[in-house]
């Protein structure tokens, strides 16, 4: 299947484990899904700047794999918003985190008996952006997944998001979150 036929067929897989706490003054989504990749596979996925345009809600200007400065930009259509982000922690290939923008991403990668286990702890300023998030790397991670099955998608990011299925996982994930669904701002 080419790519073009592959998106055009992508379905989000089905919902995966979520939860939202207290954190300090802001919030911690935690977002959980199991590969059957290996964790240096899974940990190039994360960090290689070639990879992270092929299924990430950004770019990145160097290889996130280890600590320092870096400049994430978001990509959504033809827009493209600079952030910086700052790599606190990168111990390959089972621990990552970065700042991106005022959020701060952990990403853990597990063995597991079937391959890995990816937990994201994604601090949010917002709980009520929480679900909305959730489906957001719901669907990146399912691009990410054909990706490293090598059957790209592409990217589904932003507002073409939309015509995937977003505002049901958004749905879905807010009623799993106990929160009122919210939709982003689009311009």
């Amino acid at each position: 299947m080419t790519e073009p036929d592959a998106r055009r067929d992508y379905r989000p897989g089905p919902l995966r484990h979520v939860e939202a706490s207290p954190d300090g003054t802001r919030w911690a989504l935690t977002f959980v899904r199991d590969f059957t990749h290996s964790a240096p596979a899974l940990w190039t996925a994360l960090t290689d700047p070639g990879e992270l345009p092929q299924w990430a809600p950004y770019t990145a200007d160097r290889d996130l794999g280890s600590v320092g400065p870096a400049t994430l930009i978001m990509v959504d259509g033809e827009d493209r918003i600079e952030l910086d982000g700052t790599v606190t922690r990168a111990d390959a290939p089972h621990v990552l985190e970065h700042a991106w923008g005022d959020d701060v991403l952990l990403w853990t990668v597990e063995a597991t008996d079937s391959g890995t286990r990816l937990t994201l702890r994604h601090t949010l300023d917002d709980q009520r952006t929480a679900a909305m998030t959730a489906a957001g790397w719901h669907m990146c991670l399912d691009v990410a997944e054909a990706l490293l099955d090598g059957n790209p998608i592409g990217p589904i990011v932003g507002a073409d998001a939309m015509n995937y299925g977003w505002r049901e996982l958004n749905e879905q994930y807010s009623e799993r979150l106990g929160i009122e669904p919210i939709d982003p701002p689009l311009q």
